[in-house]
């Protein structure tokens, strides 16, 4: 594996938007890390829905609203946050950065944003909480092996994480042809010390599955990649804390809907039951804006922070939550929206 050509010093005052993380993120990346990150599945048609389904959304507008004090804060799973975009679980950081996840905590930390640990954290879980000062979740894959699911759970109760991500729109990985054209692996010397091997996936996991989760967790467990209405309805009945409303970044099955799309079918069924988060294209404050008021609690944000991880370390990761924190702002003042609890449909132009 070559260098990391990152900066010791990287210049942020050149970035400006998080469209401009990833073009900066490029050179200092090697081709295998870009094309990890950037990549979807098959002809990357989820990938590009997810973008132009959000830019499609015309924002109504109020004026003459008293918007001096613009308040984001929020309550999540007991948690209060001081705005509502955590960072999503996302592999393999050292690839990005020799930091790789400490720096990830550390922009998060810095950011005063949850950071959700994938299962493939090239560092180790006890290592990451030991700097993070800010709270950490866990992103579960479910293995066969239930004693290695139940005691990587545990381990991450142990360190404290605040909530269980359980990811179930993977029985398989997708068909990923950027990844294969660069024949994707992990460097020498860099390991996934809670995965042991990349066979992570269980084409047999079930209902009953979640149902034994909660059966020995401490923790509230949300469930990543819920697309169908259906779904939503069986996960409230089955007593979970909260649903993600997810395509996998288009990353697993192509030409399923952008997520945004089908969010607003899931909060009308959910119904306020549990609290609901979207993931997928958030690049804008306008994107947090339409999510929350399409039904999302909040928003998880993923190859941006890769993108910046790679090009600014934790200062790069700070870097993008702030441009996103601080564009949901301007973005609420201008729709004449002081809180977060004021947003609703009639934010959307119909």
């Amino acid at each position: 594996m070559t260098p990391f050509p990152n900066p010791d010093s990287p210049d942020l005052s050149t970035v400006i938007n998080l469209f401009d993380v990833e073009k900066l993120a490029v050179d200092c990346m090697t081709p295998m890390a870009y094309e990890y990150v950037a990549s979807g599945a098959a002809d990357e048609f989820t990938v590009r829905w997810n973008r132009q389904a959000l830019d499609s959304i015309k924002l109504n507008t109020r004026v003459l609203v008293d918007v001096s004090a613009i308040d984001t804060r929020v309550s999540l799973l007991g948690i209060d946050l001081p705005y509502p975009i955590l960072i999503a679980p996302t592999a393999y950081h050292k690839i990005m950065h020799p930091e790789g996840e400490l720096a990830t905590a550390r922009g998060a930390g810095a950011a005063s944003a949850v950071y959700v640990v994938s299962s493939f954290t090239t560092t180790p879980l006890a290592q990451i909480a030991n700097v993070a000062t800010q709270p950490l979740w866990f992103q579960l894959y479910v293995r066969d092996d239930r004693a290695f699911t139940k005691s990587l759970v545990q381990e991450a109760e142990a360190q404290g994480c605040r909530a269980l991500c359980v990811t179930v729109d993977t029985p398989v990985a997708g068909v990923r042809n950027r990844q294969q054209r660069v024949n994707f692996g992990m460097p020498d010397g860099i390991i996934t010390p809670h995965m042991p091997d990349a066979v992570a996936l269980t084409k047999a996991m079930t209902w009953k599955d979640i149902e034994w989760l909660q059966s020995f967790t401490k923790i509230p467990i949300l469930l990543k990649g819920i697309l169908n209405p259906d779904d939503a309805e069986i996960a409230v009945q089955t007593g979970v804390s909260g649903i993600v409303v997810s395509n996998h970044s288009g990353r697993n099955l192509d030409t399923v809907p952008a997520t945004i799309e089908a969010l607003p079918r899931i909060a009308e069924r959910v119904n306020k039951r549990v609290p609901i988060l979207m993931d997928g294209g958030i690049r804008r404050g306008t994107d947090v804006l339409k999510a929350i008021a399409l039904g999302a609690n909040a928003v998880l944000v993923g190859k941006p922070i890769c993108f910046g991880l790679a090009y600014g370390g934790a200062a790069g990761v700070t870097k993008v939550l702030e441009i996103l924190r601080e564009e949901l702002e301007l973005a609420m003042a201008l729709t004449g929206r002081a809180t977060i609890a004021s947003i609703d449909q009639s934010v959307i132009w119909t």
